[in-house]
């Protein structure tokens, strides 16, 4: 899922081919500083809504299957196009960048809404605390998608002209992403408490 193009992905490879690779770190940093805001807001919220409501994992539960279906829908359904294009943007400082960047991901909902419907499938409360559980797997996830994500930046030029020159790559991307999605769904909605 980390190779999968998003906002963030998006930004960075853009920022980078317009403004050069030291412009793409900077704004890499502030992206891994807004998912940690996420993974952090996300165990947070879940140990106290799994301490306070046991029973709220159940419509937790129903309702990131329902997000994580409709993320799938999005990525298969007829006329949908790959999200990985990169596009022109004015130069910035440092300061700006870093805020960009952070911005950027802090501001979209859609990661913050993963992280609610992916973390608590993979939580198990009898193996001990909910914060822990969330806080390193939500870190292992950051960890994955902050080095992916560094990875492509720093190699965008060439990674975009891969992509123009082979565009059945981005429909197979599209597919591939919807599938790995729609799995999700399922195995969090036959998941036991």
């Amino acid at each position: 899922m980390a190779l999968s193009p998003g906002p963030n992905m998006i930004y960075l490879v853009s920022r980078s081919l317009c403004q050069g690779r030291r412009a793409g770190v900077i704004s890499w940093c502030g992206v891994v500083c807004g998912f940690l805001v996420h993974v952090c807001s996300a165990a947070l919220g879940l140990s106290a809504l799994f301490l306070a409501l046991p029973f709220a994992f159940e419509g937790l539960k129903v309702l990131g299957a329902l997000y994580l279906l409709y993320l799938a829908w999005q990525s298969v359904k007829p006329g949908a196009r790959s999200p990985f294009a990169a596009r022109k943007m004015p130069d910035e400082t440092p300061k700006k960048l870093f805020l960009m960047g952070f911005l950027t991901n802090l501001l979209n909902p859609k990661v913050a809404v993963f992280y609610i419907s992916i973390l608590p499938q993979f939580i198990v409360p009898e193996n001990g605390s909910v914060l822990v559980q969330s806080l390193f797997l939500g870190g292992t996830q950051t960890l994955i998608g902050s080095v992916i994500n560094l990875l492509i930046m720093l190699s965008a030029a060439s990674i975009a002209g891969w992509l123009v020159a082979n565009a059945r790559w981005l429909a197979l991307q599209r597919y591939l992403m919807g599938l790995v999605l729609g799995g999700l769904a399922l195995r969090l909605l036959v998941q036991q408490r």
